[in-house]
Parts: C-alpha cells; sequence; structure tokens
C-alpha cells in the first residue's frame, strides 16, 4: 500500500494539521485511556474505549504525515493501514495488533458482548499506553511543531 494508491482509491485525503488539532486529539486519548481503566465498566465497554484511543493515536500521526482518511466504508481498518505508511515499519507489529482489536471492537458494537476477558482489556491497555510513548517520541523526531 502506498499514500498514491490511498489518494487513488479516494480512502484518503491531504490534510494540513495544526498543534490545536494535535493537541485535541491527545486530549481524546487521555480521556479514553482514564475512562477504559474505570473498572466499574463492562470488559467489553473497556476494551471498545481502550481501542478507540490507539484509532485516535493512529489518526495523530496520519494527520502529522499530512493526511486524514476519509468517512467512507472500511475507514478503521484504512487507518491501520496509513498508520504504517505514516510511522513505517517500526510499528509494523502494534498496527497487525491494533487491526485485530478492530475486529473484535466490531464484533462487540454489532454481533456479540461479554466475549472480552478482563487479561484482553489490560492488554490492549498496555499496548496503547507504549504505543502513545512510541507516537510521541515519533512526533518530537519526525514533526517537531507538534511536540507536547
Amino acid at each position: 500500500m502506498s499514500w498514491q494508491k490511498l489518494l487513488t482509491s479516494n480512502r484518503v485525503e491531504p490534510h494540513i494539521t495544526s498543534k490545536a488539532e494535535i493537541d485535541s486529539l491527545r486530549q481524546m486519548v487521555e480521556r479514553d485511556l482514564a475512562d477504559a481503566d474505570i473498572k466499574q465498566l463492562s470488559d467489553d465497554r473497556r476494551f471498545i474505549i481502550a481501542y478507540s484511543a490507539a484509532l485516535t493515536l493512529a489518526k495523530i500521526t496520519i494527520a502529522c504525515a499530512g493526511y486524514r482518511i476519509k468517512g467512507v466504508g472500511g475507514a478503521h481498518q484504512t487507518t491501520f493501514e496509513a498508520l504504517r505508511l505514516a510511522m513505517g515499519e517500526s510499528v509494523q507489529t502494534q498496527a497487525i495488533y491494533f487491526d485485530r482489536c478492530r475486529t473484535v471492537r466490531n464484533d462487540l458494537s454489532y454481533d456479540s458482548g461479554g466475549t472480552v476477558t478482563e487479561n484482553e482489556v489490560e492488554e490492549i491497555l498496555d499496548e496503547v499506553r507504549d504505543f502513545n510513548v512510541e507516537v510521541e517520541s515519533w512526533i518530537s523526531k519526525n514533526h517537531a511543531a507538534f511536540k507536547l
């Protein structure tokens, strides 16, 4: 996959981001991580919220790279494909993991519930927290205008 293929297939569009936009997305990530830590919520809901934080972090990298995912079918899948383009091979493992989480989230949202365990919630939370650190490091190195 390449940016050109994503553009041609009308799955992304060029986008000029701003520090304010990136900071707003960061606030969403922090909110989602805090909400996903609420043990009184169901494991399903906590998983979905943690997944949302991962999706937002991927959107941050894509915005820094100069693109935005178009709101067409398969937008979440496209987000994790574009994440690999934005950050490179260093995030291959995370992109694959979060894409698998995408299918779990889809099942939880549309098909079935009660299938996620507390261990799976803790795993995704750990992955998202690590990914957050990696994204911020990448921003500092590659897009200093948007760093914290």
